[in-house]
């Protein structure tokens, strides 16, 4: 009879041990769907988009600003020698335009001077007159066209081709300015 009893345990725990899983099954089939029925139904793609776009723009041109039209001052009062209304009156002859050194040294902080401040890639350093007198030596010329055109490891234009000629010119001259 021990041997009956003994089987009948093992039985018993095996039909406890399926009775278990079974459950286990039920309850967790019964959990994923409440949990998808709150969830909206979606499919791969739309999990895995990107969050966002990453866009570049391009640099804009920088230029030299047309000179204002100068407007003449109006004609002195009768007898007073002085200008007939003096709010009127412009406070000089000439219209403001930004010099050639301004747009230099504007171009020179916006581009260039992320190599010729440092030194990187042997640019001369802006205002070292030691580095820059043979490059002087050699003309004016010849150093608009190394701006211009490039030279060794200087793409041309300072790697902005937007900008125009007279700006790289101005910024030549503002940069042989300061190492004189």
């Amino acid at each position: 009879m021990t041997s009956f009893f003994s089987k009948l345990k093992w039985t018993a725990a095996a039909v406890a041990a399926v009775l278990v899983a079974v459950l286990a099954q039920q309850a967790l089939q019964q959990r994923m769907a409440s949990t998808a029925a709150n969830q909206p139904v979606t499919s791969v793609e739309e999990r895995i988009k990107p969050v966002g776009t990453v866009a570049i723009a391009a640099i804009p041109k920088q230029t030299t600003p047309a000179p204002a039209a100068v407007t003449p001052a109006p004609a002195p009062a009768a007898g007073t020698g002085a200008p007939a209304n003096t709010a009127d009156a412009p406070a000089s002859a000439t219209p403001p335009v930004a010099s050639a050194s301004k747009v230099g040294e504007t171009t020179y902080n916006g581009l260039c001077m992320g190599c010729h401040a440092t030194g990187a890639l042997q640019a001369p350093k802006f205002g070292d007159k030691a580095a820059w007198t043979p490059r002087i030596a050699t003309g004016i010329e010849s150093l608009y066209n190394s701006a211009l055109k490039g030279k060794n490891s200087m793409p041309a234009k300072g790697g902005n081709p937007a900008l125009s000629d007279a700006d790289i010119k101005a910024t030549v001259d503002y940069m042989v300015a300061a190492a004189k």
